[in-house]
């Protein structure tokens, strides 16, 4: 069998996503947690009524965007809290819930902080989802695993589920090469305010 050619545009997004993770890293850490609760009030927002509704986020590695403050907004607010889980290479993603008292525990070849094994699985709603760049069309890129396109093209097939990246507004890029694997987002959340790209009430980011 003949492998798959590489994509053509590989090499451009692994430069966007090269730049955008540098301008991250250059924010400092009070800046990025100052931002963090700026985008967690922006978040509540544009997810709205979220009362019984099974959000999933993802717990901060390095540099990302801090969930923490979203997570306490949410269970506030009545929500399930979820956290994803890696099952294996080239296999979409599943959810565990994660309780306000749950330990953490680091899981997988980066030790990402994932809720306990004896979790009960859950089916999210709404995912708030990890990005290293961004546009202003509903693209992102990841961090070239492909997790999130295979979890979101299997939710959509199954039921209604909104996807919101989460990220700092430094990442924003011009634009982003399409490819067929690629899921869109339906807005896009960063301390400077929520862009729709879809029917969703929007309180732009400032162009």
């Amino acid at each position: 069998m003949t492998a798959s050619p590489p994509s053509p545009s590989r090499p451009l997004k692994a430069r966007l996503r090269s730049e955008a993770l540098a301008r991250r890293t250059a924010m400092g850490d009070a800046t990025r947690a100052s931002a963090s609760e700026a985008a967690s009030r922006h978040a509540l927002a544009a997810l709205g009524d979220v009362r019984a509704r099974t959000v999933a986020l993802f717990a901060p590695f390095r540099d990302e965007i801090d969930t923490f403050p979203l997570a306490s907004l949410l269970r506030a607010a009545g929500a399930n809290v979820a956290l994803p889980v890696i099952v294996g290479r080239d296999q979409p993603l599943l959810f565990r819930l994660w309780r306000a008292d749950d330990p953490l525990a680091p899981e997988g070849a980066y030790a990402i902080p994932t809720s306990a094994p004896d979790a009960p699985e859950v089916i999210p709603d709404d995912l708030i989802v990890p990005l290293a760049v961004f546009d202003r069309v509903g693209a992102r890129i990841g961090y070239g695993a492909g997790y999130y396109d295979r979890t979101l093209s299997l939710l959509r097939s199954r039921k209604q589920v909104r996807a919101f990246g989460l990220a700092f507004a430094c990442q924003e890029t011009a634009a982003i090469p399409a490819e067929p694997h690629d899921e869109p987002l339906d807005g896009m959340i960063t301390e400077a305010g929520f862009l729709s790209f879809g029917g969703l009430h929007a309180h732009s980011l400032p162009r």
